[in-house]
């Protein structure tokens, strides 16, 4: 077995050894949803009764309006009706629907402006790790709405919930027991008007070939030929000398690895998707209880095409300067140091079951669930980059060069959870409640293909292709294999209370949570190099560019001088790493209804967080290896330990005339994603920039206050107005430097940040115009300021600035229609949020601007009889591209296109 997976175990032991022993493994439960809910429906029986004879959407939002009203903190609910009614088929593009929230790269929910490290999610209330290699908050596009019974997003820290919490906190509620038989089945079809032609290629899934592993550890991770001839004691015999035996070696090596890659242009699949559920629940009479279970599946695929542009501005790009390159003039006045124009093709298929069981007898219930997701991505690329500036200079219509790369990448994601909950309220013992989880999940990433070739193409003075060749620069064909496994362990209890003091109705809470992580990454990374120096021509006929992959045939290893070599970092340098997490937590919380009108909740909560994250590598095989990747000093400055006292106030004013104004105060922390504390590098999927994390970078405590004005009307229409401000100390954010190719960004601590808007959200009848049209929606106004160090800043060009990912507007509009028979509904929905940082700039550059994607859905839903519906969606009907800006010139773009979807649906 190779060394390089004994240390696995190892590795992962050294560090656990560094944090307090204990069993652990314990995140937040629902203790919200399940103590908090029961408390209240004992502690506001005077709810007024909701009519529920208006229209689909209005009549199954009553219930969410009711939770989010009795919500002792400020929280927005969202429902599986109101998930159905805007055809959002996940978490993450449903949550664009919630005041203040915006979408990043269809995955990350930013909460009132702030970027993900902000925002927490959770699985019934308990704490799940993310698939995501380059974060540790979840990419909420692989939660399906199927299973979704509600989304509650918590804008509010209570002292129930972990303390890590910057703007929001998400639970996605699974689907509850059904009371009742049901059986439910849809099948769809879709197409992206950019997917009709793509580009496919033979995907090879085996991953790193066995022959490789063995000779990482047989040759101690050097392939050269110096290193084999020493290693194998080779000499000159009959088979040649010992440096043509040594040739032979690295060569058989090298043809272990997947070559027959090439890309092909064919029309695609349209996209589909399929889903079931089933469910019952029985009677039994040993006991008097009940018994149900839930068992659902889905399973669906989709293609994407989009034409993308990467480009590095120039340090000093002239007052208009040309964004393209299509003659000598562009060139020679381009804004662009380099600017890479690519067509990428991925194909997107996911899985997900679901099974649940329980028991319910009186006033208690305990329940199984087992939820396992699967999600891979198969991406192809090609295109050619070109270089008007800077110190490597390549145009078409210059020096009549230009790169050309191809990209073949395919990734794995798993997330398997098992969940077991029990809530139980004694009424003989004074009504304590006992509410409580236990969590095993693990997530898995792995990207057994991720290849990429470079070559030069060459043009005549004309900007006329003329043939393909490989050069002797290094990295001409990079063969890259990653697997991060991610594993967490939970349990947690909360104990309730309700009771009469002092004239008054209040509920005691308390609570005890822990949580372990532990985090293992790794990375393999093989260069194919042209030895010889010498051009070779690979291709001379433009038609045949798409399998210009192909030319590293046996034929060609053999005769050719093409070395395989191991890229993996010298020590001290590392490209894995290795994190452990331990969290132990304690609250105690009231909450008092004062009089009629006044209601107080708060408490606070004692938390214990440490971590310890270490950069690590494959070539550790002696004791020496150990003591450079763990000696005491990298241990020590990779190690965090903290604790603190969090708390939480929210004043709630309760008006007869069904209004309520809501106060809140509450101090928490952010801390920063394992993966920005290790200093080992990574490209960023949403930047596509080199990333480099940074060893003891700190926690940002912050300071959150809110004030809520909440209007119900007695025909369902609501109003909302709020307004919050958050000052962060010592905010995380990125600094930027640039080489003549690419940006490389880095963490740092900030000095001070502050954020602070106001909010309006509603839900308008419109029957006074027409029979059966509502609108609802949200709008969200804010500003934010963070100060870095001039020190930390580098060249940064503007130290103090709006925080990355902070937009000043989000906007949520949505016009609905319910026909008065049932038969028919339909929601127009927008979306829309302005122009934020996705990076800073630097060298007189200015910030990189995302620019406002004006998002416009439509869908529309039939439904033939009680059983079955109909349901069409278009998506982007606006046909918007996603842009990035710096100081006022395109620097990224990508296609989108517009989505059309048919589904239909059968329940009973």
């Amino acid at each position: 077995m190779s060394t390089k997976y004994k240390l696995k175990p190892l590795a992962l032991a050294v560090s656990l050894a560094l944090l307090a022993s204990g069993q652990a493994f314990a995140q937040q439960q629902d203790a919200e949803q399940t103590a908090q809910t029961a408390a209240e429906t004992t502690a506001d029986t005077t709810i007024e009764e909701v009519v529920t004879t208006g229209t689909r959407l209005q009549g199954s939002a009553a219930a969410v309006v009711d939770e989010r009203k009795n919500q002792a903190f400020v929280a927005d609910i969202l429902g599986a009706e109101q998930l159905s009614r805007t055809g959002d088929s996940d978490a993450a593009s449903a949550l664009r629907r919630v005041t203040g929230l915006t979408l990043v790269d269809g995955k990350y929910v930013y909460v009132r402006g702030l970027g993900e490290r902000y925002s927490s999610a959770r699985l019934n209330g308990a704490s799940i790790p993310s698939p995501d290699l380059t974060r540790n908050v979840i990419p909420l596009d692989i939660i399906p709405s199927t299973i979704i019974e509600s989304l509650a997003v918590q804008k509010v820290f209570s002292p129930s919930m972990p303390a890590a919490f910057g703007g929001g906190n998400i639970d996605i509620r699974t689907k509850s027991l059904p009371t009742d038989f049901q059986f439910n089945l849809e099948v769809g079809v879709g197409q992206n008007t950019n997917a009709t032609d793509g580009y496919t290629y033979n995907r090879n899934e085996a991953g790193l070939p066995q022959n490789i592993r063995d000779a990482i550890v047989h040759y101690r991770g050097d392939f050269s030929l110096r290193n084999i001839i020493n290693k194998d004691g080779l000499v000159a015999n009959d088979s040649g000398s010992a440096s043509d035996q040594a040739r032979a070696v690295n060569a058989g090596l090298a043809r272990a690895l997947p070559r027959n890659i090439a890309l092909k242009e064919e029309s695609l699949n349209p996209n589909y998707s399929i889903k079931a559920s089933i469910g019952n629940s029985f009677d039994e009479d040993y006991f008097g209880g009940s018994i149900g279970f839930l068992l659902a599946g889905a399973y669906d695929t989709k293609w994407n095409v989009s034409e993308r542009k990467n480009a590095v501005l120039s340090e000093n790009a002239p007052a208009g300067c040309s964004t393209s390159l299509g003659s000598a003039e562009d060139v020679a006045n381009s804004c662009y140091n380099t600017l890479s124009e690519t067509t990428l093709t991925t194909e997107t298929e996911r899985m997900n079951g679901v099974f649940s069981v329980g028991y319910e007898l009186d006033t208690h219930s305990v329940s199984y669930t087992k939820l396992y997701l699967t999600d891979s991505e198969d991406e192809s690329e090609f295109g050619i980059m070109q270089s008007p500036n800077g110190s490597n200079l390549k145009t078409i219509y210059g020096s009549g060069l230009a790169n050309r790369e191809h990209e073949f990448k395919y990734e794995e994601r798993t997330l398997d959870i098992d969940q077991i909950r029990g809530q139980h309220t004694f009424l003989d013992y004074w009504g304590v409640g006992f509410d409580w989880q236990y969590t095993e999940s693990k997530a898995e990433t792995e990207i057994p293909t991720d290849i990429s070739y470079r070559f030069d193409d060459i043009y005549d003075s004309q900007g006329n292709y003329q043939s393909t060749v490989v050069t002797g620069d290094d990295n001409r064909a990079i063969y890259q294999y990653v697997n991060m496994e991610d594993h967490v362990k939970s349990y947690s209890g909360n104990f309730s209370l309700p009771t009469t003091l002092l004239g008054m109705d209040i509920e005691f809470r308390g609570g005890y949570d822990f949580t372990d992580k532990a985090r293992y990454y790794t990375t393999d990374r093989f260069a194919m190099d042209n030895g010889s120096g010498l051009r070779i021509t690979v291709n001379d006929d433009y038609n045949n560019i798409l399998g210009v992959t192909n030319y590293l045939t046996d034929e060609r290893i053999d005769q050719s001088n093409f070395i395989l070599s191991y890229r993996e970092p010298t020590a001290p340098d590392a490209d894995d790493y290795i994190a452990v997490q331990k969290t132990d937590a304690y609250y105690g919380s009231f909450d008092a209804f004062i009089t009629n009108n006044w209601r107080l909740a708060g408490g606070v909560r004692w938390e214990e967080f440490k971590q310890v994250s270490l950069a690590t590598s494959s070539l550790i095989f002696t004791r020496e290896d150990l003591d450079t990747f763990y000696n005491p000093d990298r241990v020590l400055n990779g190690t965090t330990i903290e604790d603190d006292f969090y708390p939480a106030l929210s004043l709630t004013y309760i008006s007869d005339d069904n209004y309520q104004l809501r106060f809140g105060f509450s101090e928490t922390v952010v801390r920063p994603d394992i993966r920005e504390t290790v200093p080992v590098a990574y490209f960023d999927p949403i930047t596509d920039i080199r990333t480099i994390g940074r060893a003891g970078l700190e926690s940002s405590p912050m300071t959150n206050l809110d004030a809520r004005f909440e209007y119900f009307a007695d025909n369902g229409d609501n109003y909302t107005v709020s307004l919050f401000y958050k000052e962060i100390d010592k905010p995380i954010e990125s600094v930027l430097s640039v080489g003549d190719e690419e940006y490389t960004l880095n963490y740092v601590n900030g000095e001070t940040a502050e954020v602070y808007g106001v909010e309006f959200e509603w839900l308008h009848d419109l029957a006074y115009v027409a029979d059966g049209f509502f609108t609802t929606g949200n709008l969200t106004f804010s500003d934010s300021e963070a100060a870095i160090n001039p020190a930390l800043a580098g060249n940064l060009t503007n130290p103090t600035k709006r925080l990355t990912g902070h937009s000043k507007y989000v906007a949520n509009f949505q016009l609905g229609y319910d026909s008065l028979n049932g038969n028919h509904s339909s929601s127009l929905v927008y979306n829309v949020f302005g122009e934020r940082i996705l990076a800073a700039g630097i060298g007189g550059r200015g910030d990189a601007y995302e620019q406002p994607f004006h998002s416009l859905d439509l869908v529309y839903n039939y439904y033939p009889d009680f059983n079955s519906k109909l349901s069409f969606k278009v998506q982007n009907l606006l046909d918007e591209d996603q842009e990035v800006t710096q100081s006022g010139v395109l620097v990224q773009s990508r296609e989108v296109g517009q989505t059309f979807s048919l589904s239909y649906s059968y329940q009973f």
